[in-house]
């Protein structure tokens, strides 16, 4: 009788190699400890006097018909735009902003057995415009001879800087120097060491222009030059910082 000889099933054997396979691979390294920081929030304000005014105005014009409401508008609207432009006021700065025709009814009133339906009366044109004037001495002057030449609906006034880069740099070292200023008192009432930067970022910087509503105008508002205060913008940044806590 042959000898007795056990045969290894392919499974076990299978197995076998990949515990064997396993054992040689090297145990999964835990992750280092998280670095204690302090992270804090800074804000910075710098504030200057305007050098830009954005103005926005219109013409609105009525008639019975909508060519004849179109008619006077457009004479009316080319009479200020004209007088813009005698001020200096580059075509670049001179933006129309809106436009609309639309007719005007009564509106009967319906108590009776049978309805009324509205009636037309005629048409209005309003147009208006957007003046960025870059001499913010000649607000009052401007607004009163555009009342003069035709304007007749207010709109807004809008004090702004052309070119603020200046003051927002001025903002930013306010923001970064609040957000040092909280990390060490954190990091003294804490009993630590403030370490390096970790991480610095920038929200976007918030203008604050002065808006100024303008009401509506008749011609015979322009007796003087319109007052204007221009007053000052302030502009705000605020900064996120991480720092490291020193062993």
């Amino acid at each position: 009788m042959p000898a007795f000889s056990p045969r290894r099933s392919p499974l076990r054997a299978t197995l076998a190699g990949a515990l064997l396979a396993c054992s040689a691979l090297p145990a999964f390294a835990e992750p280092p400890p998280r670095e204690p920081v302090i992270a804090v929030t800074g804000e910075g304000n710098a504030s200057v006097a305007p050098d830009m005014a954005i103005l926005s105005f219109s013409v609105v014009s009525d008639d019975k018909t909508a060519r004849g409401a179109l008619d006077k508008n457009n004479a009316a609207m080319s009479a200020v735009l004209n007088g813009l432009k005698g001020q200096g006021i580059a075509e670049r700065d001179l933006q129309t902003s809106g436009f609309g025709v639309n007719p005007q009814y009564v509106y009967p009133d319906n108590n009776g057995a049978e309805p009324r339906l509205p009636q037309l009366t005629g048409y209005q044109v309003a147009n208006t415009l957007s003046v960025r004037l870059r001499d913010i001495a000649k607000v009052g002057a401007v607004i009163d001879q555009m009342v003069t030449l035709g304007v007749n609906q207010g709109g807004s006034i809008t004090f702004t800087n052309d070119k603020p880069e200046a003051t927002l740099t001025e903002a930013r070292k306010k923001a970064v120097a609040d957000a040092m200023a909280k990390a060490r008192t954190l990091a003294e009432a804490a009993g630590v060491t403030l370490g390096r930067v970790v991480e610095l970022s920038e929200s976007s910087p918030r203008p604050e222009p002065v808006p100024m509503a303008m009401r509506a105008m008749a011609k015979n508002d322009a007796a003087e030059a319109v007052p204007v205060a221009n007053g000052e913008n302030s502009y705000s940044v605020s900064v996120t910082m991480t720092f490291a806590i020193a062993p």
